[in-house]
């Protein structure tokens, strides 16, 4: 398809100012390292919220769920709990403030503030660090997939060439071209380029996801939403089996949905909520949502920001989400079904974007989704280089070189990530695989160790070096050895491989220093099993109080998970002109909003930082 002189122009001015920023802030970004990786812990948290959704709403994942939309409607609704999706519940109820107490810069740093800096502690900041790097690899191919696709049906030149005797696709290389891009303004601005590129892509997407959510609104009625799906496809709700027949609508939709795995719905929903609670308790994964907790001023900034990201992602990109789904449902499905099989679904999105955006609003919306890929992989390659730098050869090479010397060594720590990502992303066979890959085993194999850190005293650094190496090398194993089960349901046997490297290490080691779990708890004050260094706290400061606030976070959590559904099933019945439904939404976004304010935000505008 040949976009209209306005589309390309419009893209192009996009480019160019993101580039411009990035060299713009490229010398407050370069003054040291945590200005580079944290923006100096200056940067306001109604800031970082709005960047970290921005960082949420990439191109890969969008077409996802909006294949996943058209395929399941709105049990679609529910599959974002894969990755979970409600661990931000978590992280605004309790864990962004335990996170953000400790002062540190990345993940792996705060290893040695859990565990100290024994052979265990330096063993688990080592494997904390190739996690870091394994999951930025994993999402730079991710992007990749989903950058190529999205390109090709857009941009009309064939960019296909030969090196070596491989031949690198159009697709490919649109891919290569977008993220290198991305990484050049990445590079120079670091964190406030990162945050500051990601505030643009957020106002640039919201207009985009209002446009689309409107176009479709008035150009499908109720009707033509009725007649073009099966009648299950608008419930929510589903017993063991989805109950979800394409037969007459869609035939090859039924493939789809057997080739997902997804036909026993009751069971990968109890999977979602077993793995969901793991995953969440563990905290976020050191990526870009971890290093925006570490870049926000205090815990309270720390845990508004990630409250805001929850508000301010979910009614605008499901606003989009159901407009495309809908528009491609009615207008794209009768060609669908003429087609047969062997459509890759993937593609829904950019087909719809190409049918039914008119000319000027079309390169608006092309440029925003091109911004939130470019926000999202941004984050990523400003996170990881974090690790690199600062846990590695800041620790253990030179710890005393120049902050110019860190800062150019992140630059060729970017570029090598990059290109190794790159090298990833040509064998990665879809968007699906690499989601469940990504969100199920390789997460599997984190959610233990994780977890354990926060709720147990008696875990050691061994524990969790143990526990990370298990589940890395389970994660890497077990889904080739059943290749024909989806990965979601390989979760629970890569989490008790986790856990036994967890206890064995755990009683094969010392416990840890105890004035490392005193400092540790005496500024985190997490819940859980930490009785005996509660003691050893009190002997020094009788009045010292343990943190007794479990079952009020657990009540948070849950309510928070009922709240954070409604942002994301009012935008849908409102697009479906599902009004009664609508109401009820509605309804318990009012309530759970009001005991939240009560039960959480008024008790965190309390505490003094």
């Amino acid at each position: 398809m040949n976009l209209a002189t306005i589309d390309i122009v419009i893209i192009i001015c996009y480019i160019i100012i993101t580039l411009l920023f990035g060299f713009y802030v490229s010398k407050k970004a370069s003054k040291d390292i945590k200005s580079y990786f944290l923006a100096g812990n200056e940067i306001p948290w109604y800031y970082l919220g709005l960047s970290n959704a921005s960082g949420m709403f990439d191109i890969s994942g969008t077409m996802w769920a909006v294949t996943a939309m058209f395929v399941y409607g709105l049990k679609s609704a529910w599959l974002p709990w894969l990755w979970p999706v409600w661990n931000q519940v978590f992280i605004m109820v309790f864990l962004a403030a335990w996170l953000r107490r400790s002062n540190v810069m990345t993940g792996a740093q705060w290893i040695t503030y859990r565990f100290g800096k024994n052979l265990g502690a330096r063993l688990s900041h080592i494997i904390v660090t190739v996690f870091a790097i394994i999951s930025t690899l994993g999402f730079i191919a991710y992007f990749f997939e989903g950058i190529g696709k999205f390109a090709t049906i857009f941009f009309p030149w064939d960019l296909s060439f030969a090196i070596g005797g491989v031949l690198i696709s159009s697709e490919q290389s649109y891919a290569l071209i977008i993220i290198a891009i991305t990484t050049i303004y990445t590079l120079k601005g670091g964190m406030y380029s990162v945050v500051g590129t990601e505030v643009i892509q957020f106002v640039l997407m919201t207009v985009s996801c209002l446009v689309i959510g409107y176009i479709a609104f008035t150009s499908v009625s109720a009707e033509q939403i009725t007649n073009a799906v099966p009648g299950n496809w608008k419930n929510l709700f589903f017993g063991m089996e989805l109950d979800l027949d394409w037969t007459g609508y869609i035939d090859s939709v039924n493939a789809k949905i057997e080739e997902d795995g997804f036909s026993l719905f009751g069971f990968l929903f109890m999977m979602m909520i077993f793995k969901g609670i793991f995953a969440s308790l563990a905290g976020p994964v050191p990526s870009y949502d971890m290093q925006r907790i570490l870049s926000t001023k205090n815990e309270v900034e720390a845990s508004k920001m990630s409250g805001l990201t929850i508000i301010v992602l979910s009614i605008p990109r499901y606003l989009m989400i159901t407009g495309f789904a809908i528009l491609g449902l009615v207008y794209l499905g009768p060609e669908l079904q003429e087609a047969g099989s062997g459509i890759d679904f993937e593609t829904i999105l950019p087909l719809a974007i190409q049918r039914f955006i008119p000319v000027g609003l079309k390169g608006l919306l092309l440029a925003g989704l091109l911004a939130a890929f470019m926000g999202t992989f941004a984050a990523f390659i400003n996170a990881a280089p974090a690790y690199l730098v600062n846990d590695i050869y800041k620790k253990y090479i030179k710890p005393n070189a120049s902050n110019k010397t860190y800062i150019r060594f992140s630059y060729l720590s970017s570029i090598l990530i990059v290109i190794i990502g790159l090298l990833f992303g040509f064998f990665a066979s879809s968007i699906n695989t690499l989601t469940l890959w990504l969100t199920s085993a390789l997460y599997g194999g984190y959610a233990a160790a994780n977890m354990l850190k926060w709720i147990w005293w008696r875990f050691n650094s061994y524990g969790y070096f143990g526990g990370m190496l298990a589940g890395l090398i389970a994660a890497t194993i077990v889904p080739t050895l059943f290749t024909d089960t989806s990965d979601i349901y390989l979760f629970p046997l890569i989490l008790v491989i986790s856990f036994l490297g967890c206890i064995l290490g755990v009683y094969l080691g010392k416990p840890d220093d105890i004035k490392v779990l005193k400092n540790f708890y005496k500024t985190t004050k997490p819940w859980g099993f930490w009785k005996p260094v509660i003691k050893e706290l009190q002997k020094d400061d009788p009045t010292f109080t343990p943190n007794e606030d479990f079952r009020k976070d657990v009540l948070n959590c849950i309510i928070g998970v009922v709240w954070q559904m409604t942002f994301v099933l009012a935008p849908i019945y409102l697009i479906i002109k599902e009004y009664y439904y609508l109401s009820i939404v509605l309804v318990l976004m009012l309530i759970t909003s009001l005991i939240l304010k009560r039960t959480w935000y008024d008790k965190i505008k309390q505490i003094k930082n």
